[in-house]
């Protein structure tokens, strides 16, 4: 009876019970939360369940993020940037640079909604971050996770990686929510109803031609930008070509979902309650936030003055798509659009700014990188 007494006794002792925090708690509590955000509500589930169930598993087990831990073998192809050139591989063989190529004025939407990461870049120093922590914190603005983990691991702040990525991927899943507020706040309801010339038909020269070319004109003047840019466009150059359908399956399709899968899970798992329940980590997630509606902000704010400067030939809601969460910015302000006016189909003309916010958030971490002499 003494020995099964003390075997019980045993096995009880080593359940997660008896060594969880009340921050572990919290953590599974907001774990599930996500899980529900994205099987529920479908809030980008690709994202979202791998990242959140990282996140279960973290706080009930840590050891599996600790060094010879599963997910820390994930985590260090985080850190090595090999999985977020592997997600530019595979947005790239995904994305169709067209509505872009028809109108290169999207470049100056792209453009404008990356003031929301230098403005948080002033914030976080102001809040007592270092300038390359606070270059890192600053690309979340950008709603670009791949480009946010890229960053933290090329300038050595792989302390603050965890959060980051979590507070990038996090606004990426909740940009539906995040953002019609900002477009409706900012925008008249006779402007959410311009309706756009279509655009103009895209030759495959062309599509070729525009990988090449960004990758020569950008990796010549930012050659830090190479593993991000070099990537995408390889992947779009797969898919334009249409001599290696293999290729462009296989990134778009079998490697894209398996990055993902690592990608997201050893994320999730950077947030265990001992790491993530900090004052920076909270400072981050709020300045993730900030950045993200500034960037929103300005790229509606510019694509008013667009449509002024046109004679209302340009809806404002495609400025907000300027972020580089592709293709999920594009879809909300479809979504705002057809809500003014269900005739009105805006989704092609916002992939222009989105697929040019993607470009212009590498290039704004290809600055800093410069800025700061790394390679």
């Amino acid at each position: 009876m003494e020995y099964i007494t003390s075997t019980l006794g045993n096995l009880l002792q080593q359940t997660a019970f008896f060594s969880l925090t009340w921050g572990n708690y919290l953590m599974i509590a907001v774990a599930c939360v996500f899980l529900y955000l994205a099987i529920a509500k479908e809030y980008e589930p690709l994202l979202l369940v791998p990242i959140s169930f990282g996140m279960l598993l973290v706080n009930m087990y840590p050891p599996i993020m600790e060094e010879g831990g599963l997910l820390h073998f994930f985590y260090l192809l985080d850190e090595w940037s090999i999985l977020p050139s592997l997600i530019f591989l595979g947005v790239g063989a995904m994305t169709d640079f067209g509505p872009l190529i028809a109108n290169p004025k999207s470049f100056l939407l792209g453009a404008a909604a990356q003031f929301g990461i230098f403005s948080a870049y002033i914030m976080a120093i102001l809040m007592g971050f270092n300038d390359m922590a606070a270059a890192a914190i600053s690309i979340i603005g950008g709603a670009d996770g791949p480009t946010s983990i890229f960053l933290a691991g090329k300038l050595g702040q792989t302390q603050y990686m965890g959060p980051i990525a979590v507070a990038a991927y996090s606004y990426m899943s909740l940009v539906p929510i995040i953002q019609p507020p900002i477009m409706k706040l900012l925008t008249t309801e006779k402007e959410r109803k311009i309706k756009m010339e279509q655009l103009r038909p895209v030759s495959k020269l062309e599509k070729i031609l525009f990988p090449v070319v960004v990758t020569i004109v950008v990796v010549m003047i930012l050659p830090s930008t190479a593993p991000l840019i070099g990537m995408l466009m390889l992947g779009n150059l797969f898919r334009e070509s249409g001599v290696v359908k293999q290729l462009t399956e296989t990134a778009s399709n079998a490697l894209m979902y398996i990055v993902v899968i690592l990608l997201g899970t050893s994320v999730g798992a950077t947030t265990s309650a001992e790491a993530f329940l900090k004052l920076d980590t909270l400072k981050i997630v709020a300045l993730g936030l900030i950045a993200f509606a500034v960037g929103t902000a300005t790229g509606v704010l510019f694509g008013k003055l667009m449509s002024k400067l046109s004679g209302g030939k340009i809806n404002p809601l495609i400025g907000s798509a300027g972020v580089s969460a592709v293709p999920m910015a594009a879809r909300v302000s479809q979504k705002v659009g057809a809500e003014a006016d269900p005739t009105n189909f805006l989704l092609m003309h916002a992939m222009g700014p989105n697929v040019a916010g993607v470009i212009g958030t590498a290039v704004a971490a290809g600055v800093f990188m410069a800025i700061f002499g790394v390679h």
